[in-house]
C-alpha cells in the first residue's frame, strides 16, 4: 500500500490531536460516554466521515457507522468490511485510547477508495459507550450491533448520578424500544478489524511492532455489601466493634491474594470502588460497598476465582460477625478470535515486513461481541501506559499499524 499520500501519519496525528480537544476536564481525557464532550467528539467524527464521502449512520444505541460504496458495487450479497473503535474513555485517560482505531480506520478507506478492485462495501464504525466508566456496562455498542443486550436490560441502566441511559438515548434520537433495528445480521460483514493500543508492555518490552490478539479477556463484576454496626469511634471497645470497613479490608487482600494465584494463567482480579457508610470521620463504618473486577482468557479461571472469592468472604463474614451480601453485576466469556483473519494479519506483517506476535488481550474489546456475527480480529501496536493521561505513541508505531490495517482491509475487500 501507498503511505505517501493525503492520509498519512501527519494527518493522523493532526485528527487524533483535535479529538483530545474534546474533554470533560483537563487531567487527561475524560470523556464519558454521552456526555457533551463525547457528543462534540462524535459531531466531529462524523463531520470527517462526511468530507471523506462516506454515508453516515447512526442506529439505536447510538452507533456511527461510516459506510463507502465503491461505484458499481451492490450492497446486496456484499458484506460490508469492516474496522473501528470507541471514542468514550475512563476518567483521566489518554488521547489514542479507541480514537487510534477510528482514525486509523478513516485514513485506511480514504487510501482504498481509489483501488478498482474493492468488491465490498467498507465501513468505519464507532462504537458508543464502551467503556463501563459511566453505566457500568462494558462495550454497549458492540453488543446492541451483536444482539447481546436487550431493551429490558438497557432501561435499568443509570449512572452514579442517577441518570438513565435511557434518557440519554433520547436525546441523540433514539429510544430503548428500537434497540433490537441496531442488530446486525450474521451476512451483513465479512470481515472486522480493530486497530487498537496495547495496554500492557508485551509490545513495548519486546520491541514488536504489531501484536495480533489471539483471545480476548471478558470482566466477571461484583458487588460486595458488607453490614456491620455503626457506632462512635471514641466510644465502642475495640473488641466488641463489627466494623464494616475491617472486613472489607480483609476481603480485598482476600481478592488481591486470590488473583495472583491465578495470574499465570492469564486472570486477574481487583476491588475498584470502595464506598462507606456513613462515611463520618467520627463513626465506625455500618456498611461498605465493594466492586470487584474479575478478568481472564480462560473461563474456567474466572469461575475458580468467583468461588474462591465467595469462599473467604463467607469466612471473613463469619471471623468479624459482619454479614455480606455478594451480587453478580455480570458474567461474560472470553472470546477467541478468528483464526482466518488472523493468518491474514500475520501475512500481512510479513509482507509489510513489519515485526509481529500473537498475544491475548487482559483488557476488552469491541471487536469481541463483533466476533459473535462476523470474523473478527484486533491488531495492536505498542503503546506506554495507554490507559494513563499521559501515554507515550511513537509516529513510527502508528504509521506501521495503519498500513497493516489498510493492506488487511485491502485483502478482505478485493
Amino acid at each position: 500500500m501507498q503511505a505517501n499520500n493525503l492520509y498519512d501519519i501527519k494527518w493522523v496525528l493532526t485528527q487524533i490531536e483535535q479529538v483530545s480537544q474534546f474533554s470533560q476536564d483537563n487531567a487527561g481525557i475524560t470523556r464519558l460516554a454521552f456526555t457533551p464532550a463525547d457528543h462534540q467528539a462524535r459531531n466531529y467524527i462524523i463531520s470527517l466521515m462526511q468530507t471523506s464521502g462516506l454515508t453516515v449512520h447512526i442506529d439505536a444505541i447510538g452507533n456511527i457507522i461510516g459506510r463507502f460504496l465503491p461505484a458499481g458495487i451492490d450492497t446486496d450479497g456484499n458484506p460490508a468490511v469492516a474496522t473501528g473503535s470507541h471514542l468514550d474513555t475512563v476518567p483521566s485517560s489518554g488521547k489514542y485510547d479507541g480514537v487510534l482505531g477510528i482514525v486509523c480506520g478513516l485514513a485506511a478507506i480514504n487510501r482504498l477508495k481509489s483501488r478498482s478492485d474493492i468488491r465490498h462495501p467498507l465501513e468505519v464504525i464507532v462504537f458508543a459507550a464502551k467503556e463501563s466508566s459511566r453505566f457500568n456496562l462494558p462495550t454497549m455498542g458492540s453488543k446492541a450491533m451483536a444482539g447481546l443486550v436487550t431493551a429490558t436490560t438497557l432501561n435499568t441502566i443509570k449512572d452514579q448520578d442517577g441518570i438513565a441511559l435511557s434518557a440519554e438515548l433520547v436525546a441523540i434520537g433514539s429510544q430503548t424500544k428500537q434497540i433490537s433495528t441496531a442488530n446486525r445480521p450474521p451476512n451483513s460483514i465479512k470481515g472486522f478489524v480493530e486497530l487498537h493500543i496495547e495496554q500492557g508492555q508485551v509490545l513495548e518490552q519486546g520491541r514488536i511492532r504489531i501484536g495480533i490478539v489471539d483471545n480476548v479477556s471478558a470482566p466477571t463484576r461484583l458487588k460486595i455489601i458488607v453490614i456491620g454496626t455503626a457506632g462512635h469511634s471514641g466510644v465502642a471497645p475495640i473488641e466488641e466493634r463489627q466494623d464494616a470497613l475491617v472486613s472489607a479490608a480483609m476481603i480485598i487482600l482476600a481478592v488481591r491474594n486470590i488473583a495472583a494465584e491465578y495470574e499465570y494463567q492469564g486472570a486477574v482480579a481487583t476491588v475498584t470502588i470502595l464506598k462507606t457508610y456513613p462515611g463520618c470521620i467520627n463513626v465506625i463504618p455500618g456498611q461498605v460497598e465493594m466492586w470487584v473486577d474479575i478478568r481472564g482468557t480462560e473461563h474456567a479461571s474466572i469461575i475458580e476465582i468467583l468461588q474462591e472469592i465467595k469462599d473467604a468472604v463467607s469466612s471473613i463474614a463469619d471471623d468479624y460477625n459482619t454479614p455480606v451480601a455478594i451480587e453478580v453485576l455480570s458474567s461474560e466469556k472470553p472470546i477467541l478470535l478468528d483464526a482466518t483473519i488472523n493468518q491474514i494479519m500475520e501475512a500481512t506483517c510479513c509482507k509489510l515486513k513489519q515485526t509481529s506476535v500473537r498475544l491475548d488481550s487482559r483488557v476488552g474489546h469491541d471487536a469481541m461481541n463483533i466476533a459473535h456475527i462476523a470474523p473478527a480480529g484486533v491488531l495492536l501496536i505498542p503503546c506506554k501506559d495507554g490507559h494513563t493521561a499521559c501515554p507515550d505513541v511513537a509516529p513510527d508505531d502508528i504509521a506501521a499499524g495503519l498500513d497493516v490495517l489498510t493492506e488487511i482491509l485491502y485483502q478482505l475487500a478485493k
